[in-house]
């Protein structure tokens, strides 16, 4: 489902079309400059019919470029929203007409408005909203992790929600360009959240977001492609007129040219 600009009370503004144009250009950014957008097999989106909460670790300005592409992947009949850092907002205006909502993140007004444009965007389950719930840039290896509680507010809010941890790494295996490496965790429904004290349900989201990005974490490891569904595939070898060359000499000897530094790409 897709959602015009002139939104329901309460959602921010959302144009399919300067969305979908700009997860196109995000997805071709991707191709440049990475070599691959890898999901980890074990690790897939399973999305449940109802309003859905994606929260994330935090280790890159890449994070939201990201986000625009799963949704587009793995999310397409949904609308997808997200917060961003409300001075980041006013300088990267465009993201305020494809669904993202600026976020005060040092005052308790910022906080309440945060839950009210929240509820408002997960009144329906056909609407997905991402979070990079640390709130600020975090390593990857950093721990214990800590998420911001609004979150976890958030439950009590929506209680038809669920909430899904989304583990991103990024790391360089046998290729130029990077590897951007994401996993999904289980849902947790948010009624098994409001059945837990107040102070324990941050704790459970923490606990979530952090086994998955350990288990993501060996999988990095292993440099084995293998173990990940590619979602984005980027330009292999080195480009420039060292792959002319290379191409032109497999060509002679009647081989196949194969740019990257693996024989085989999975």
């Amino acid at each position: 489902m897709s959602e015009s600009a002139s939104a329901p009370p309460g959602l921010p503004p959302r144009s399919p079309m300067l969305w979908a144009f700009m997860a196109r250009q995000f997805t071709s950014y991707l191709r440049r400059n990475m070599n691959a957008l890898r999901v980890a097999r074990w690790g897939e989106l399973d999305a449940p019919d109802a309003p859905l909460v994606v929260y994330s670790n935090h280790p890159s300005w890449w994070d939201a470029a990201l986000f625009i592409v799963l949704g587009k992947e793995l999310l397409p009949s949904r609308a997808s929203y997200a917060p961003i850092d409300a001075k980041m907002l006013e300088k990267y205006k465009f993201f305020g007409r494809i669904g993202a909502f600026g976020l005060d993140l040092e005052s308790r007004r910022g906080a309440v408005n945060f839950l009210h444009q929240a509820s408002a965007i997960l009144a329906s389950p056909e609407r997905a909203l991402w979070i990079t719930a640390q709130g600020t840039f975090k390593d990857v290896r950093e721990r214990p992790i800590e998420l911001r509680p609004g979150v976890a507010h958030l439950a009590e809010r929506v209680p038809d929600a669920s909430f899904v941890p989304l583990a991103i790494d990024y790391c360089f295996w046998s290729e130029r360009g990077a590897e951007a490496l994401v996993a999904f965790g289980r849902p947790i429904p948010g009624r098994e959240l409001t059945a837990l004290p107040r102070n324990g349900r941050l704790a459970v989201l923490e606990q979530a977001l952090t086994d998955t990005m350990n288990r993501l974490a060996g999988d990095a490891i292993s440099r084995d492609p293998a173990r990940f569904r590619p979602i984005v595939e980027g330009r292999q070898g080195i480009g420039g007129i060292y792959d002319l060359w290379r191409g032109a000499r497999a060509r002679l000897r009647g081989e196949r040219f194969q740019p990257g530094h693996l024989e085989q790409r999975p």
